[in-house]
């Protein structure tokens, strides 16, 4: 096994360590960055987030709302990929959240509230961040409750 810098990495991550941190802390400063644009400025977020206008009318409660709950998930990752120790925990968490948001736009397309199109629209921004998320914590949780090599 090759030594870098004094440490020899664990069997079978492939980089990994490493990786999978630094893209749970790029989506989580997406997110932070999203929440508080949707905190400081709900109407220009409102308008210029790609078929945002489709889901229904402008409610500056509601915007803001969710942009707490954005910049919460954006913590959940900063601060999973720099606690190891409750990496799992935290990375679970924001996706929950994820995935429960996904699951509802999805039931908005099934009962006629927006068209099918508007998966697509969705895909990169709400569809696709909790298949990242449940990977992210899947990594994490198998990585902490793997068994030790000699």
């Amino acid at each position: 096994m090759v030594e870098l810098a004094g440490k020899t990495p664990a069997r079978g991550s492939g980089g990994s360590h490493r990786t999978i941190p630094i893209l749970a802390s790029i989506l989580g400063l997406g997110a932070i960055a999203n929440g508080l644009f949707m905190l400081v400025d709900p109407v220009n977020w409102y308008f210029a987030v790609p078929g945002v206008t489709n889901t229904g009318p402008f409610n500056q409660h509601f915007i803001r709302d969710i942009g707490m709950i954005y910049a919460f998930v954006g913590l959940c990752y900063i601060a999973g990929a720099r606690v190891k120790s409750n990496r799992t925990l935290l990375w679970s968490v924001g996706t929950v959240w994820l995935a429960g948001h996904a699951l509802f736009h999805i039931w908005e397309v099934s009962v006629g509230i927006c068209g099918p199109r508007q998966l697509l629209i969705d895909f990169p921004d709400v569809l696709l961040p909790p298949f990242i998320g449940a990977a992210m914590s899947a990594w994490a949780h198998a990585i902490r409750h793997r068994p030790a090599t000699m």
